[in-house]
């Protein structure tokens, strides 16, 4: 009983980041998905096969319950910048300039399709492989890569301040994303 707690409670900081952004920084919103994939979880700890990480099983939980959750509302447009809560704002001050990017940056983010969004943010912040992305959201490794592909690009088109500026080259560092 105690591994698998201890297994539960190093996962919810990553459970929190990405519930608080799938629920578009509205932090009680986000506070109760984890408690629902946790409470989900627990109740069917008989499913998870214990080979590698609970991770990946636990972002499965919590992407359905949330497209679960998404599937009988109609979802809003997304928040302005004026009404992002405060914990989204950079932790650090920092100059007007570096801040009104960040701003301009998660709403950018906030902007993309949910399929992609998801994508990006376990590749991107939650450092899952292609496999471990594919099956936490129940999808071809195919598919991963097209949708972060497409949310890279549209984060970038939405996210860039100039449009005459250049797309800087995407480079591969071997060992750092297994595809297979």
């Amino acid at each position: 009983m105690a591994d698998r707690q201890q297994l539960l409670i190093e996962q919810i900081p990553h459970l929190r980041r990405y519930a608080r952004v799938l629920t578009c920084g509205r932090a009680a919103d986000a506070d109760d998905l984890v408690q629902d994939t946790l409470e989900r979880a627990l109740a069917k700890w008989g499913l998870w096969r214990g080979a590698g990480s609970v991770r990946p099983w636990l972002f499965s939980i919590m992407h359905n319950l949330f497209a679960d959750q998404c599937a009988g509302a109609a979802r809003g447009a997304g928040m302005a910048l004026d009404e992002l809560p405060e914990p989204l704002h950079p932790q650090q001050p920092a100059a007007q300039e570096l801040r009104l990017q960040a701003l301009q940056l998660i709403d950018a983010l906030q902007r993309l399709p949910l399929p992609q969004r998801e994508v990006l943010l376990l590749v991107a912040v939650e450092g899952m492989s292609y496999a471990e992305v594919a099956r936490t959201l129940g999808v071809p490794q195919g598919t991963v890569m097209s949708r972060l592909s497409r949310a890279r690009t549209q984060l970038w088109q939405l996210s860039a301040t100039d449009a005459a500026q250049p797309r800087p080259a995407l480079r591969v560092i071997e060992g750092e994303r297994t595809v297979g």
